[in-house]
């Protein structure tokens, strides 16, 4: 299965700002606000370093700390958000399972109760039932190992009403051919037990009142019955879809589809009913002698890294439909340090999905561009490391769109060893730019650069509010590196110098700022590493040919 996890240990307790807001009246140097009239807001104070109040007992200080692989719902008033049960020093271990937050405002959450605290009984009983039919014994259900992970949430309506519907993934951690748990002194020859996807509904998520639904799918294998494994360092995988990290869409036409899959051979589509939310044809056994068999039962497979390879470093996809296309966004890499997200699209829901530059990720053809989110490091800051399996969603009633995440501190933070597993919840706009400058309606997703603050509008942001010195990163791919800030100076000339050269200019109807042959686009945001925090100017957009994102935050 996906190597997820490193342990999460308590190595001390650090000091923290206090947990909370302050009321700040935010100043833009240069008149970036346009107006003369500034209105006041609340600024986020919580601390991104969250070890000192990560205990259980200290659940409703959380906020968005403890936020791992998140999807975010709206639903009667409120954005819900579950994710993967994991938490800094394992501190919500024996809390139940999926457990969630919820907010009004996307900036400050609270916690929730999730769906059940116990595994569903539904799993061991299919784990053990397919065990049987291939001619294996059943393991007892005390000594079944399991793991939760990555459910995804959406609001649909059923029957003429609206409910919140979660699609989860459970793992067994125990050998195929003997059923013992999963340890190096255990190791029997064979790979390690399936996922299973399940569902549940409900209707009242702030009471955590969820109904069951049961199995939906589970890992699959286009090798028969041959589970066996060579050593512990073989990665070609007995299973050809992994089934965990659900995405769930309802198509313009009204279908209904989950996509999932991890690490082992891709991406699977799989329809469904839309009542039931269960799978629209028969998947008869989870196994087959050829690909084709397999695949015509248990989902087309929509993407993958590599065709050839059955381990390939990418995970968690995240499907949205806007403007004619279908945005499969995914995450790539490791998830302690080098995690990042990449996008790609297609006007069918089956694919295939090409890259910006007209790559094939339906067919392997190597890593897809733009890159969405990726490490990085302001200057007088730690920086963030470890941000993907994000969750892709559109703001109520309005035209904005968001991506959230969990973001991981670097090692070594404050002197604590474990600080690489405090996994602090992101919430960033996505802003829609071109791909290059001659194709201004050609836009493509990418995150901004500083987490979203709820900063109101002031007003126009001019042109000549962007000039002065900038925070600049190219933001490029780096197998585990954090991606460094260097000064970039837009001249009141209209010339570049510093990390870039060259000209820029500025559409300030659209936002749109050009650097050189890049066009980046402009909003405001809270500088969440500054001394207090404050507002500033930040930029994101990439350009067709790059292989990178350019993330851009002016400087006081």
């Amino acid at each position: 299965m996906k190597l997820k996890y490193f342990p999460i240990l308590i190595v001390g307790i650090l000091a923290l700002l206090f947990v909370g807001c302050k009321k700040d009246e935010p100043t833009i140097t240069g008149g970036t606000d346009g107006t003369d009239t500034v209105k006041t807001f609340s600024i986020p104070t919580y601390a991104d370093d969250y070890s000192s109040i990560s205990s259980w007992s200290n659940r409703d200080e959380w906020n968005l700390a403890n936020v791992h692989d998140p999807s975010v719902a709206y639903y009667n008033g409120y954005y819900y958000m579950y994710g993967t049960d994991a938490s800094y020093g394992n501190a919500a271990e024996g809390h139940g399972h999926f457990q969630g937050k919820r907010s009004k405002d996307l900036v400050n959450w609270n916690w929730i109760g999730g769906p059940f605290y116990d595994s569903p009984t539904w799993v061991a009983d299919s784990l053990n039932a397919i065990r049987t039919r291939m001619g294996l014994s059943a393991i007892a259900k005390s000594n079944i190992q399991y793991g939760y992970w990555a459910p995804v949430v959406r609001k649909v309506t059923v029957g003429g009403k609206e409910i919140l519907r979660m699609y989860y993934s459970i793992v067994i951690d125990n050998y195929i051919k003997t059923g013992k748990t999963n340890t190096t002194a255990n190791f029997d020859g064979s790979w390690t037990e399936r996922a299973f996807i399940g569902m549940c509904e409900s209707s009242d998520p702030a009471g955590a009142v969820w109904t069951d639904k049961g199995f939906v799918t589970s890992s699959s294998s286009d090798r028969g019955l041959d589970y066996n494994r060579a050593n512990t360092s073989d990665w070609s995988a007995y299973f050809y879809y992994n089934a965990i990290d659900p995405t769930y869409i309802v198509s313009p036409d009204g279908k209904h589809y989950l996509i999932h899959g991890s690490w082992h051979s891709g991406f699977a589509l799989l329809q469904l009913d839309p009542i039931s939310g269960k799978p629209l044809n028969k998947l008869g056994n989870p196994w087959a002698s050829t690909t084709s068999d397999l695949t015509s039962r248990y989902g087309v497979r929509v993407g993958t890294r590599t065709a050839s390879s059955r381990w390939q470093d990418s995970e968690a996809p995240e499907v949205i439909y806007k403007d004619g296309y279908y945005y499969l966004f995914m995450a790539y890499d490791g998830l302690d340090v080098p995690y990042n997200t990449r996008v790609v699209r297609s006007t069918s829901i089956e694919g295939p999905y090409l890259d910006i530059t007209g790559r094939n990720f339906t067919s392997g053809s190597g890593d897809c561009y733009p890159i969405v989110t990726h490490p990085y490091k302001f200057n007088l800051s730690n920086g963030w490391v470890g941000i993907s399996h994000c969750c892709v969603f559109q703001k109520q009633d309005t035209n904005d769109w968001f991506l959230m995440s969990q973001g991981r501190l670097p090692a070594n933070v404050g002197g604590n060893a474990s600080s690489n597993a405090i996994m602090m919840g992101h919430v960033r706009r996505l802003v829609w730019c071109p791909a290059s400058t001659s194709e201004p309606n050609n836009l493509w997703p990418i995150a901004l650069p500083e987490r979203y603050a709820a900063v109101p509008d002031y007003g126009t942001i001019t042109k000549d509010s962007l000039t002065g010195t900038w925070e600049h990163i190219n933001l490029k791919y780096s197998y585990g590196v954090q991606d460094g800030a260097s000064a970039l100076t837009l001249n009141a000339d209209g010339t570049i110098s510093g990390a870039l050269a060259g000209n820029w200019s500025y559409d300030a109807a659209k936002k749109q700022l050009t650097l050189g042959n890049v066009v980046v686009c402009v909003e405001r945001e809270v500088d969440w590493e500054a001394t207090p925090r404050r507002v500033t100017l930040v930029y994101a957009g990439t350009e067709k040919n790059l292989n990178a994102t350019y993330w851009g935050k002016k400087k006081k």
